[in-house]
């Protein structure tokens, strides 16, 4: 079960709980105290910040220092989370706040209760520091334990219950209940994410969804193979002809109240790829369980703008596929007719991402929305220009630049792309409309983009992030980022969508 959590304005010395947690900054000589940290070392008697200084804590980011009270305190147990330096004006960056509270509730592992003291850092709006501490607090607890056999009934667990600490315990209570929603989102995705291929096929993560989607009351639509044919999905029907599980493609429609604007959101759902007839090398294929982390967002985001009674028309359009070898599954030189009539000679069937969503996106247009967001593990390319935790952005210039800016207020980290007009040249086929991979390997995250676009009709302002190395942590765990699915770009779309309502 997830943490609760709440919030509470009673004097430190009133309250109790399994551990406090405060955080402390990177000086050039050591720990810096913030009001939480003061706070317990007069508590302590004076005894904390000079514990800290003997067992050598220099308050950087992810290091957690956990002393005991020995009885002086209200806690057995003090988790002084380390921030990193300060900015320029001696304040902390919400994103340290978050990844200090996950990299507690991370080290925290067998204490049932915490109370927090992270929101007394400075540096951001009350409301900010709230969301930064609680997200991180919940979001580092989070694990995914559905396939353990033998989990021992007092085996440690993280914490069950964090108590913020904050001037105004009843004013605190709207920007929770955000809190829990945006961290109930991203656990979704997580856990989708992280279940096993064998049981997330293509239909069984369209009934995930669509349960979600019902929950959230949303209108749900489901197309089957049948289905797909009949309405020139040519793109998915390609894809998903390898496996003896069809594919599908999913959609979730929001009506917000007094809505004003539109968004389409597409999100690639690939349960598992394996290259197909170019498939993959051996080594680390087994993370291609996370090909559908696209999908699994934009199914949370949904499900969460309609939590939050967003005025804002959401349709989340989700192509879902498995992308196996076979002798039924399609090959290069293949051409692919889409769901918009253009055509693509197959040149590497590795590439299949772009070729759900190009059908994707097409149907997503027919609905005219105002903007167009999609998300994917699109390319590899995508890591080796950016590495493992920020994001590509590419398409219009102001909504690519929206959604970055978004990113740096969610935590995400993104970088705009741009689309170079002369890599266009490297998707001409002399078969087809184009070609669906480009052989020359050089700005293969870019060049990719360029394909998408071929699908966004002229005037239509469009966004893909490519998500490909931040979706899934395939090392070990940081601040409130633990193994396996991230969640990443929930919280993004989140802001961006909320940025487009105010437009």
């Amino acid at each position: 079960m997830p943490p609760t959590i709440s919030a509470t304005d009673r004097p430190l010395e009133k309250l109790t709980a399994d551990a406090v947690v405060v955080g402390v900054g990177k000086g050039p000589d050591g720990p810096l105290a913030t009001p939480g940290a003061e706070a317990v070392d007069r508590l302590l008697g004076g005894r904390l910040m000079a514990a800290l200084a003997d067992l050598g804590a220099r308050g950087a980011e992810d290091e957690v220092t956990r002393l005991a009270t020995f009885g002086q305190g209200p806690f057995p147990v003090v988790a002084v989370a380390g921030l990193g330096a300060p900015l320029a004006d001696g304040t902390y960056a919400g994103e340290a706040v978050r990844r200090a509270a996950g990299a507690a509730s991370r080290a925290l592992v067998g204490r049932a209760s915490v109370v927090s003291l992270l929101a007394a850092v400075g540096g951001a709006p009350d409301d900010e520091r709230l969301h930064a501490v609680g997200e991180g607090s919940l979001l580092g607890a989070y694990e995914f334990t559905a396939y353990k056999s033998a989990l021992p009934a007092d085996r440690p667990t993280p914490p069950r219950s964090v108590e913020l600490v904050v001037p105004d315990a009843g004013a605190a209570k709207a920007a929770l209940a955000r809190v829990r929603a945006v961290a109930d989102a991203v656990a979704l995705t997580r856990d989708l994410v992280n279940t096993p291929p064998n049981d997330l096929f293509p239909a069984e993560l369209a009934a995930r969804g669509a349960a979600a989607g019902k929950k959230a009351g949303l209108s749900v639509e489901i197309l089957d193979e049948e289905q797909l044919a009949a309405g020139g999905y040519g793109g998915i029907l390609a894809v998903g002809a390898g496996s003896a599980r069809g594919p599908r493609l999913l959609r979730l429609s929001y009506r917000g109240r007094r809505a004003r604007r539109s968004v389409a959101l597409v999100g690639k759902g690939i349960t598992f790829d394996s290259g197909g007839l170019s498939i993959k090398p051996a080594l680390k294929m087994e993370d291609m369980k996370s090909d559908m982390a696209g999908a699994a967002a934009v199914i949370a985001t949904v499900c969460l703008v309609a939590e939050l009674g967003l005025p804002v028309d959401v349709t989340a359009t989700v192509p879902i596929a498995e992308n196996l070898p076979s002798g039924t599954a399609y090959r290069p030189a293949d051409v692919v007719t889409f769901r918009n009539g253009k055509t693509a000679e197959i040149t590497n069937t590795d590439a299949e991402g772009r070729v759900v969503l190009a059908d994707a996106i097409a149907r997503a247009a027919e609905d005219s929305p105002d903007f167009l967001l999609e998300t994917s593990t699109l390319t590899g390319a995508q890591t080796v220009a950016l590495g493992g935790r920020t994001a590509g952005v590419m398409g219009s210039d102001d909504l690519r630049d929206a959604v970055v800016a978004a990113s740096e207020r969610s935590g995400e980290p993104m970088w705009a792309m741009p689309l170079p007009p002369e890599l266009r040249r490297g998707l001409d086929s002399a078969t087809a409309d184009f070609v669906n991979a480009n052989a020359d390997r050089l700005g293969g995250m870019l060049v990719a983009g360029h394909f998408l676009a071929e699908f966004v009709p002229e005037g239509l302002p469009w966004a893909h992030i490519d998500v490909a190395g931040p979706a899934y942590n395939t090392g070990g765990a940081w601040g409130y980022t633990t193994k396996g699915g991230t969640g990443v770009p929930v919280r993004t779309l989140l802001a961006t969508i909320e940025a487009l309502i105010e437009r």
